[in-house]
């Protein structure tokens, strides 16, 4: 799987506006809404606050990957939001989240869901491309980081 295969330039938002975790899954899901990437963006933030309340997404080192499967779906996409400060996401590390990467997929595709999850992760784990990624300033700076990486 190719992130860059399903990740927008327009999906990316840098500086993001909320400022505390619902509003940062609201806001990434309008924007996935305005892409057209899904036609019903309530149904779409219900299922990723439903999940998120199940256990959080904060993976540590800085990352949230909310994520949820909706009908309102065709396809899998991404939103990807910087914060302009860093945000409490509840992290299993306790640290405030500086990059979250919104997943979303229709309820058929759990195993492209899966395996999307598991290479945003990957992606991330590496030092180098996390604090790239981080000190990146715009939404095309962080869109060209993705895109290296899926060559």
């Amino acid at each position: 799987m190719n992130l860059i295969d399903i990740l927008k330039p327009e999906c990316i938002c840098s500086p993001l506006q909320a400022t505390d975790k619902q509003e940062v899954i609201d806001e990434l899901v309008d924007v996935l809404l305005q892409c057209g990437e899904v036609s019903d963006a309530d149904s779409l933030k219900c299922a990723v606050w439903t999940r998120e309340q199940t256990r959080t997404t904060g993976i540590g080192h800085g990352l949230a990957i909310p994520h949820g499967k909706c009908s309102s779906m065709k396809n899998l996409a991404i939103a990807i939001g910087k914060p302009a400060e860093p945000i409490d996401f509840e992290a299993i590390d306790s640290q405030p989240v500086k990059l979250i990467v919104l997943l979303a997929s229709p309820p058929d595709k759990t195993s492209d869901h899966i395996q999307a999850l598991a290479h945003i992760s990957r992606l991330m784990n590496d030092s180098n491309f996390r604090e790239s990624i981080y000190n990146a300033s715009t939404s095309d700076e962080i869109y060209e980081l993705v895109k290296l990486q899926s060559v």
